[in-house]
């Protein structure tokens, strides 16, 4: 079990899934399995905005480059696409 991640999104009706360690979240996703949304894909349009409670790695420049735009001061702030999962995480919409 010490390769598998739970994902859970506490404030949704979605149940947490289970993904193995460093899954990306855009390619694991979906519009009926998550409240998370995309675009892009890439980490440039935002849609994805979440916050993120859990051990994950920092922001790459890019990814960081928009936090600073789309969620000023938010240290839980993260572009879902961009996450790669290495823990346990909760995942939260920012409206």
């Amino acid at each position: 079990m010490a390769d598998l991640c739970k994902v859970s999104f506490p404030g949704s009706d979605f149940e947490t899934i289970i993904l193995d360690i460093h899954s990306q979240l855009s390619e694991h996703l979906t519009i009926q399995n998550s409240p998370v949304l995309f675009g892009c894909r890439t980490g440039i349009c935002g849609t994805c905005l979440v916050e993120v409670v859990g051990d994950i790695p920092p922001p790459k420049t890019d990814e960081q480059e928009m936090l600073e735009i789309l969620a000023t001061n938010n240290k839980k702030a993260r572009l879902a696409c961009q996450i790669d999962i290495i823990s346990d995480v909760e995942i939260r919409i920012i409206k």
